[in-house]
């Protein structure tokens, strides 16, 4: 059966068709509207276009924040302005098939562990590495989602007593040190530095700020100083891992989102922080790291094989 998906960003919506493969057949893309009510119609609109050109049987949606444990309600959202919002109702009373809500990282890492990186085991972790961090945990094959739904939100352990301020109101969240914007974050303080920071206050000198992509590219040519903001990234991605490791026991650890796109050049200091964090290394089995094979389709795609599940 083919479903549809549909992933909403914090900039855009992306859906499409899938398929049992998990393959996309068509898919579309519009940039997020500020307002909710037209947030919903942009999505019963994608909704209703794709299953115009195809015979699909389910829609599932992914959307960042806490899901309630029927997959209906969008409990708190940090980047859309939904309280207690019946998402799944206010969806289904114009859309004639099934839809199923879901959180955007259980989608993505759901997706990674049906067909891709994770596909060769039954327990997994996925982290996706963007403006936050994400979550997702796979148990003995299934979606692990807790006792009131919103299980699994790895970004939000407290990772540092009295850190930094995080938007979901705590301090000092793994998200504010092991996402793109905790490498940007480190990128500026080390280019404020001097020193190593040369190339990277140059490039904040010429564009006016240090971007992801400029970070990335500066560890790519082999810039000391952007590489010490990536080892500073994933060595606290690493230490969590660490902890992940005694708590859920996964075979692999799954790590997405734009710094992942460094691939070896992230995994191995994100290791090297793993290993040196682990209770009983040396003296027990370890976890594989691998970078998500998916990219920005993950979410979509997870939400679709989802919602057949459930519908």
């Amino acid at each position: 059966m083919l479903k549809v998906g549909i992933d909403i960003g914090g900039t855009k919506i992306a859906g499409g068709v899938v398929d049992g493969e998990g393959r996309i057949v068509e898919k579309l893309r519009v940039d997020t509207p500020i307002d909710t009510g037209a947030l919903a119609d942009a999505v019963i609109d994608m909704a209703h276009h794709l299953a115009t050109r195809h015979d699909v049987g389910a829609v599932g949606v992914a959307a960042a924040g806490f899901i309630d444990r029927d997959r209906a309600t969008v409990i708190h959202a940090p980047n859309i302005a939904w309280r207690n919002e019946p998402l799944k109702a206010v969806l289904e009373a114009r859309i004639d098939m099934p839809v199923t809500i879901e959180n955007d990282a259980n989608a993505a890492g759901w997706a990674e562990f049906r067909f891709g990186a994770g596909r060769d085991v039954e327990h997994m972790v996925m982290l996706t590495m963007g403006t936050g961090v994400g979550g997702a945990v796979v148990i003995d094959g299934a979606l692990f989602r807790g006792g009131h739904g919103i299980g699994g939100e790895l970004g939000h352990m407290r990772f540092i007593r009295d850190g930094l301020p995080c938007g979901c109101g705590q301090n000092g969240c793994l998200e504010q040190y092991a996402s793109g914007r905790a490498l940007q974050r480190e990128a500026n303080a080390i280019a404020d530095a001097g020193g190593i920071g040369a190339a990277l206050a140059a490039v904040r000198a010429e564009k006016g700020t240090i971007t992801g992509p400029a970070v990335s590219r500066l560890v790519l040519a082999g810039d000391e100083g952007a590489v010490e903001a990536l080892r500073r990234v994933a060595t606290a991605l690493g230490e969590a891992c660490g902890g992940f490791q005694a708590v859920l026991d996964p075979e692999l650890f799954v790590i997405g989102g734009g710094v992942a796109q460094l691939g070896d050049e992230l995994l191995e200091p994100v290791r090297i922080a793993y290993e040196t964090s682990l209770p009983g290394y040396g003296d027990r089995p370890v976890a594989e790291f691998a970078i998500a094979e998916l990219g920005n389709d993950a979410g979509l795609i997870g939400a679709a094989d989802l919602s057949s599940a459930e519908a």
